[in-house]
């Protein structure tokens, strides 16, 4: 990974109402060179070979289910199955299909896992509809830490559990509809 041309990451952390939301970020990216995304939606596993198959006829960009050992590298899209961080020494995804956590995958152990990574590259943080507060504590961090953070509005969100809370505790935290998320994240990629 020396010397991959990644320079920026973007998460996105989704529950309840996520695919539909996802599917319009997806539709509107560019060309992905030195950025990557990585998706972490609530689903269960039996549901996410089909879910990323859907994924892969709204883009060009490669999309990949992240297996454990996997390589990040540029110009891709990475979907969670289990409870996946990124070890940073090795750049290499770690899933842990046996995890006991709420959630599965739970995005403050993804997001949490990039903390590391935002004085040394960009990092944006998108969280959308959903039930609960998964990926809100990681969502600050990362602000704290300099990446950009963004969530749906309550207008936009199907669900506004997670919006809520991060908008409830997330400083400078950005707010807007979904076909506006989409247009922030393909800029944030260009």
């Amino acid at each position: 990974m020396q010397h991959s041309k990644l320079k920026k990451i973007v998460l996105i952390g989704a529950s309840t109402g996520g695919p539909g939301q996802i599917r319009k970020i997806i539709k509107s990216l560019p060309p992905l060179n030195d950025t990557s995304l990585v998706i972490a939606q609530h689903m269960a596993e039996e549901f996410l070979d089909s879910f990323a198959s859907q994924l892969r006829h709204h883009t060009d960009n490669e999309t990949v289910l992240i297996e454990d050992e996997l390589l990040m590298q540029e110009g891709k899209i990475y979907l969670c199955k289990h409870t996946t961080y990124l070890d940073m020494k090795k750049r290499k995804f770690v899933v842990d299909a046996l995890s006991t956590k709420s959630y599965n995958p739970d995005i403050n152990t993804l997001f949490h896992s990039f903390v590391p990574m935002a004085d040394k590259m960009e990092i944006l943080s998108v969280i959308l509809t959903g039930i609960g507060e998964d990926g809100v504590v990681s969502s600050r961090e990362l602000s704290k830490a300099g990446a950009r953070c963004i969530t749906e509005s309550k207008e936009s969100a199907i669900i506004d559990g997670m919006p809520n809370r991060a908008r409830a505790m997330v400083a400078n935290i950005e707010i807007y509809d979904i076909e506006t998320i989409a247009e922030k994240v393909r800029e944030f990629c260009s």
